[in-house]
């Protein structure tokens, strides 16, 4: 991906632990890498086909001096997702923000805080099989597409499948979801459990009925574990209701583990059975 760099972008701004720091400001240097594509604009010679630098100068030093925090932790985080939300021909940032004259009381060059943050792509798989199934899953689509980390979202045709695991109960209505998102795999997981608890989903019976299922099947090509959450989904490949529905959005996507198209193995998964 080509690269856009600002190097020692001087901003008088009032951020800091200490009331002094927030009421008389201090210097801060930022540098920025924006991760874009701009041999559109480079063959066309046309400044609106990429991301005009000045503009992006003026930007950071308006909204560094338009707030105020304690730690220049936040400033960067949150400078950051405000640049990624801007900017649509950016894809990531590469941040630090350096505060030469921070009051530590002992001699030293500079201190900063250096982050790199983008957009990721993510599949999810959603389900319910309780009450009014098609309401609880436009529900939780409409919360996703009101959170300003969330962009691009798509939904598959929704289908009837047999429940999973062998818990007797209603057929499920499935579908999937395509989506960019500025959250972690972690914040994601949360704010998809935020969503189902506001469907009044209950974890009460292992693969039972509920009133709404989020899963998180792929987040870029990232292979994750821990004990709340393992990306890719386990076991998604031999789940049709998962499959299916995905291979609408993704037949292309490849299974960063298994090495296989989405549309492959759904094909394995129909001469299985």
């Amino acid at each position: 991906m080509d690269e856009i760099r600002i190097e020692n972008l001087e901003v008088y701004a009032c951020h800091g632990v200490y009331l002094e720091e927030n009421r008389s400001g201090q210097p801060f240097f930022v540098n920025l890498i924006l991760y874009t594509d701009i041999k559109e604009a480079a063959s066309k010679d046309e400044l609106s086909l990429s991301t005009n630098y000045g503009e992006v100068c003026h930007f950071i030093t308006e909204w560094m001096q338009e707030h105020t925090y304690k730690l220049i932790e936040t400033v960067a985080e949150r400078l950051a997702a405000a640049i990624l939300l801007k900017y649509e021909l950016v894809k990531e940032v590469d941040l630090e923000v350096r505060k030469p004259k921070a009051p530590i009381g002992l001699p030293f060059g500079c201190v900063s805080v250096h982050i790199k943050r983008g957009w990721h792509q993510v599949y999810l798989s959603v389900g319910s099989n309780m009450g009014n199934r098609q309401g609880y899953i436009e529900d939780a689509v409409a919360a996703l597409e009101k959170d300003t980390r969330i962009k691009g979202l798509t939904v598959s045709e929704l289908l009837v499948t047999k429940p999973y695991g062998g818990v007797e109960q209603e057929d499920f209505l499935n579908g999937a979801i395509s989506l960019r998102t500025l959250l972690s795999p972690k914040e994601l997981l949360e704010e998809l459990h935020r969503i189902e608890a506001a469907a009044d989903r209950r974890r009460e019976i292992h693969w039972g009925p509920r009133t709404l299922d989020l899963d998180i099947i792929f987040y870029d090509k990232l292979v994750y574990e821990d004990e709340r959450l393992i990306i890719p989904h386990v076991d998604m490949e031999n789940r049709y209701f998962v499959l299916k529905p995905l291979c609408e959005l993704a037949p292309n996507y490849r299974h960063p583990i298994l090495k296989k198209t989405v549309n492959r193995l759904l094909q394995e998964l129909g001469n299985a059975e």
